[in-house]
């Protein structure tokens, strides 16, 4: 996810704001790191937080989002992760692999093809595996992720929500709330 100058612009003014009420603190959408100049002096900037696309808690110590990308490095660091659901077919990329290593994340990956088209079967096996993942709180904190964080996550969010009891209208609501225009027959079917 690239952060457009407008983003990074929005995001300054928000953290002006909010250091002229609270007396120039750090806040929790920015913390100080030390970087080198052009001139290699070593000065503090703001590293700022910014989470990864369509990211939510999902329950304690359960998160989802989109793919993570190395901008997003700094706001994983705060959740404190031990493990990591990977939903997508493609190999999770060596700069991802090293964020992992040097934070002592654990990698769960399970390759689940994206379709676009509806009514494509959705393999129930795989997703009780990820379940059984996400369900043993030895892995927690934890965050689920596929491509764009809609149709692969939503739909092993929603067979946890139903493992939860919820009822099957706020388990499609919550589907559609991620995947929007973008909602799919299928995914909804296995949940």
């Amino acid at each position: 996810m690239q952060v457009s100058e407008v983003q990074q612009l929005q995001l300054q003014i928000q953290v002006q704001n909010h250091r002229q009420h609270h007396h120039n603190q750090e806040t929790p959408i920015c913390k100080k790191i030390q970087v080198q100049d052009e001139n290699n002096k070593v000065v503090e900037a703001d590293d700022f937080l910014i989470p990864p696309l369509n990211f939510a808690m999902v329950d304690n110590g359960i998160f989802r989002s989109g793919f993570p990308e190395p901008v997003n490095f700094s706001f994983l660091q705060t959740l404190r992760l031990r493990s990591i659901i990977y939903l997508c077919p493609e190999p999770y990329p060596e700069a991802n692999l090293e964020f992992l290593k040097s934070n002592g994340i654990k990698l769960y990956h399970f390759g689940i093809e994206g379709h676009k088209e509806p009514f494509v079967n959705i393999p129930g096996d795989t997703i009780r595996e990820a379940l059984q993942v996400l369900l043993d709180v030895r892995n927690h904190p934890i965050i689920i992720h596929c491509k764009r964080g809609k149709h692969r996550t939503g739909c092993l969010v929603g067979c946890y929500r139903k493992m939860q009891k919820w009822c099957l209208s706020s388990v499609f609501d919550e589907y559609q709330r991620f995947a929007a225009a973008k909602a799919r027959v299928s995914d909804q079917r296995f949940e």
